[in-house]
């Protein structure tokens, strides 16, 4: 299997990365005196369209839907929204934002807002587009054919120069014959 995938994309997915870990960690301390996750800001921001299904929930903020479960059950027992069984078809729970969730996602907005680096040198749009292309490149199923990463090396039909590392340790090299 071949890549075609830039060489600067796997340090830019460690960026991401870490750019996510440390943003994810500033939004835990800002909503953890809301009695909020992150999970649940994001399902309760899926629904300030209006009322969903959970499957339609699961599909809008991209997670499964058994997970989006766990969540919406915290959710409704802290009065954040209601789930009442859809008329025409009893198997499906139409979710809703209660008034003390509408409440909850605005508090959480701005807890979260305060949280990020005000920095006028960072380029939010351009860093918003990008990221957004991103996200939309990634497919929804995971795809075992895709291969995320590939040094250059290992791709096929390379071969190192003469004189320089292959990538692979002695002990790792074939034995000659």
């Amino acid at each position: 299997m071949t890549s075609n995938l830039d060489p600067d994309a796997r340090s830019s997915y460690r960026l991401i990365t870490l750019a996510a870990r440390l943003i994810q960690r500033r939004q835990d301390d800002a909503l953890a005196p809301l009695g909020l996750t992150r999970a649940a800001v994001i399902a309760l921001e899926g629904l300030t369209d209006g009322p969903l299904n959970q499957e339609q929930l699961a599909d809008t903020i991209r997670v499964q839907s058994q997970t989006l479960g766990r969540v919406l059950t915290r959710l409704e027992a802290a009065g954040l929204i209601t789930r009442t069984r859809q008329a025409s078809d009893r198997r499906q729970l139409k979710v809703e934002l209660t008034e003390a969730g509408a409440s909850a996602v605005d508090a959480a907005r701005q807890a979260e807002i305060n949280a990020y680096p005000d920095d006028p040198d960072i380029a939010w749009k351009a860093l918003r587009d990008e990221l957004t292309k991103f996200v939309r490149a990634v497919p929804l199923n995971r795809d075992t054919g895709v291969v995320p990463f590939v040094a250059p090396e290992h791709r096929a039909g390379h071969r190192p120069q003469p004189g320089r590392a292959s990538g692979l340790r002695a002990r790792d090299q074939p034995h000659q014959m």
